[in-house]
């Protein structure tokens, strides 16, 4: 069932579509929340460092721990810890504290400054020899604030209330009691609320954003595909009638499915045509044969009855017809399946002389020229022009082999009366005889040519007819030179 599923291509591009999606989603999700988080972060550090860099500088002025105004403040816990680690100073309602680095939250000792102690604000103006004592009024010492802020994460409990906070650190020093750390808390409530609220919202909108795509693509895709299941609906038709005339539909989309429509249509029209070419071909190649068998079973019947009568030459005549149409039926049939040529190598002009030793009134100037291909089938074809223009000619035929650029040429020219313009590409149809008046015998089958254009074709090269000079018939063979 799922492989059922799957295999649909409109199940597979909504998959592949939510998937994306859900990808792309997740990953904008988690920049926003981890943007949203930073930013907020920053800016309860900010507040922390802030505040910590208040107290810091009124620390810094040597004021008391009772004196510093941070300490006030009811939503940032603040907290002192000397260069010891304990807790001189903190927020009044501060009750519990972690992420400061102090083991309390409250001091030990609420009194003094940090510049002095408490007790070196007394009054011990009178002593046993009656001197003053110090002044009041003497500044306390001051203390440098650094200017670097450490940051960390914590909790503070402040009138019974735990919430987590933001600590920024700022150190103030001084030359006679040491360090001090100023530590200040900024709550990131709002930080967790608004990454709580954004994950949430997420959660919920997602789910129903990636529903929306995949129902959409879904949609799309029934909607682009439609033409092409109206072209498989109509494939399997032609193919159940064998009806090779019928056409797929084109839709008006002018997209890759009309062109994949037209490309089907034009492969159908191109199978008709190959079919049809085929039937023909059976049916002329039918035709032909039953002439020279009809006339040759009748020769042996009258032998038979007549042993006197029987007409030896014709027969064999008849036989060697029937066995010359036979191996240019076999050839046909092996060049439209397909056999390749060869590539054995030989000299097209040592070749043309060959064919051409022996028959009568036919000259031949040809150049040395190499080809590659089937010596054979290159024969033929020289075999059958050579017959083609000695039918027609009325005293003689010229052969010609010479090189031009990269093409071997073969002119075969005679004197006759040549092919009318209108007949020089349906000369090369199967079982096309232009002199219908002449005899079978005398006409041949009507299958040389077109032979001599296939084999030509499937050498890379053209086979085409003109007017020759002494006014008839010129075929010129053109072969690809062997480099």
């Amino acid at each position: 069932m799922t492989r059922r599923w799957f295999g649909s291509v409109r199940s597979r591009a909504t998959l592949a579509a939510t998937l994306v999606v859900a990808v792309a989603l997740l990953a904008a999700g988690a920049a926003v929340l981890l943007s949203l988080r930073s930013d907020l972060t920053g800016q309860a550090e900010s507040e922390a460092a802030s505040a910590a860099r208040a107290v810091a500088v009124e620390l810094s002025d040597g004021r008391p721990y009772d004196k510093l105004t941070g300490l006030d403040e009811d939503d940032r816990p603040v907290q002192i810890v000397d260069g010891r680690g304990r807790v001189v100073a903190a927020s009044e309602d501060l009750e519990r504290v972690t992420g400061t680095g102090a083991d309390t939250a409250r001091p030990e000792d609420p009194g003094g400054r940090a510049g002095g102690d408490a007790d070196d604000d007394a009054d011990d103006s009178d002593d046993a020899n009656g001197s003053d004592g110090p002044d009041d009024d003497d500044p306390a010492p001051r203390g440098e604030v650094d200017s670097d802020t450490d940051f960390s994460t914590g909790t503070a409990t402040i009138d019974g209330t735990t919430a987590d906070y933001r600590f920024a650190a700022v150190e103030v020093e001084f030359e006679d009691r040491g360090k001090f750390t100023v530590y200040a808390g900024a709550p990131l409530a709002a930080e967790r609320s608004a990454v709580g609220t954004a994950t949430t919202a997420m959660l919920i909108g997602f789910p129903l954003l990636l529903a929306v795509v995949a129902g959409a693509t879904w949609l799309v895709t029934r909607r682009a595909l439609s033409p092409v299941e109206g072209i498989r609906r109509e494939m399997a038709a032609i193919t159940a009638s064998e009806d090779l005339a019928r056409r797929v539909p084109v839709p008006a989309t002018h997209d890759e499915v009309a062109r994949l429509a037209l490309t089907t249509n034009e492969t159908l029209a191109a199978l008709e045509s190959s079919v049809e070419r085929q039937r023909r071909f059976v049916a002329d190649a039918s035709h032909e044969l039953r002439s020279p068998i009809a006339s040759l079973r009748t020769q042996l019947e009258v032998g038979a009855a007549h042993p006197e009568l029987l007409d030896l030459d014709g027969a064999v005549t008849d036989t060697v017809r029937l066995q010359t149409l036979a191996a240019d039926l076999l050839l046909l049939a092996r060049l439209d399946a397909g056999e390749r040529p060869g590539d054995a190598r030989f000299d097209l002009g040592a070749l043309a002389r060959e064919h051409a030793e022996g028959r009568a009134g036919v000259t031949v100037t040809a150049d040395e020229v190499p080809v590659a291909g089937s010596r054979a089938q290159v024969g033929r074809v020289l075999t059958n022009l050579l017959d083609n223009a000695r039918r027609h000619a009325r005293s003689a035929v010229t052969v010609g082999v010479r090189a031009e650029g990269e093409w071997a040429v073969v002119a075969v020219a005679d004197d006759g009366d040549g092919v009318p313009e209108a007949d020089r590409e349906r000369i090369f149809e199967r079982f096309v005889r232009l002199d219908e008046a002449r005899s079978r015998d005398d006409g041949g089958a009507g299958l040389g040519l077109a032979i001599a254009r296939d084999v030509a074709v499937r050498h890379g090269g053209t086979l085409t007819v003109g007017r020759a000079p002494a006014g008839g018939a010129l075929f010129e063979l053109r072969l690809p030179r062997a480099q």
